[in-house]
């Protein structure tokens, strides 16, 4: 489930995680797909998404830094110390936007 995350979890309702976490809760370690200890999803999806846009801000060669906004342009504290830049398709829940 936390495979593709970064990709999902934004436009993800809180009904659509409840339900996700509530699986996990009896299928998932019934059947011994993760165990009685596993964090919870909204933690695991955290973690993915940082990992990802940390790999995306260091990597230039990775293939959605070009998304990134300029860093030299620093007209706001952002969480990544980024610049955020208006772009007509970026919404709200997308990945770079969530993370900026």
């Amino acid at each position: 489930m936390t495979y593709a995350s970064p990709a999902w979890w934004g436009f993800s309702t809180a009904h659509d995680r409840q339900r996700m976490e509530s699986f996990i809760r009896r299928e998932a370690r019934r059947f011994g797909y993760c165990t009685t200890n596993q964090a919870p999803l909204a933690e695991l999806a955290a973690e993915a998404d940082e990992t990802l846009f940390e790999n995306i801000l260091h990597i230039k060669q990775h293939v959605l830094h070009q998304l990134l906004p300029d860093r030299t342009q620093l007209n706001y504290n952002l969480k990544h110390d980024c610049s955020l830049t208006v772009k007509l398709s970026v919404t709200a829940n997308e990945f770079i936007t969530r993370m900026l």
